[in-house]
């Protein structure tokens, strides 16, 4: 959580750099973020406020970042036609929307005792790796040599929205008997 005020205020900066920078800023959180729980699992470190805090930190790293993506002009897209405004801004719409679904929804099969059904899946942690990579190439801005890393940072996030509503799809069946046991619906 420390991270995100370094990658808005480097994301404003009016520097060549400051882009980059700010990606690279984004990565280090992302990578430091998957290290930490890692190690904390591996050696037996977990806490119920690391539990917590956790996925709290990685929800509003990519909240930020996605808002920050959506306030500024989209680059031109080459191999689609559509507007990347629209686009960029569906797709952060979808992810921020099934993030509070699905906090939501976890915090509803904990009261009942079901929260296991809701698990982190192997479709979400998919997601998690597109989102990650397409914020971080859309954070840099620039080509990366050839590699339009912008453009590709957008199909990776269109990609991470649609594994984001498979996963919706799949926790929220998962947990459909016991949220009509419980008479939530």
């Amino acid at each position: 959580m420390l991270m995100i005020p370094l990658v808005v205020v480097l994301f404003y900066l009016p520097y060549s750099w400051s882009n980059p920078a700010a990606a690279i800023a984004f990565i280090l959180a992302a990578l430091t973020d998957w290290l930490d729980g890692y190690l904390a699992r591996r050696l037996g470190q977990t806490s119920r406020l690391g539990a917590f805090l956790d996925p709290v930190a990685d929800k509003l790293m990519v909240a930020v970042a996605l808002v920050l993506l959506v306030s500024h002009r989209s680059q031109d897209l080459k191999l689609i036609p559509f507007n990347p405004d629209l686009l960029i801004t569906l797709t952060a719409a979808i992810i921020i929307g099934r993030e509070i679904t699905i906090s939501a929804l976890r915090e509803w099969m904990a009261e009942v005792g079901a929260r296991g059904k809701v698990a982190v899946s192997s479709v979400g942690k998919l997601k998690t790796i597109f989102q990650m990579t397409g914020l971080s190439m859309m954070l840099f801005r620039s080509d990366v040599w050839f590699v339009p890393a912008y453009e590709m940072g957008v199909y990776c996030l269109m990609a991470a929205a649609a594994l984001t509503l498979w996963s919706m799809v799949l926790y929220l069946k998962a947990a459909w008997p016991d949220l009509m046991r419980s008479g939530a619906l």
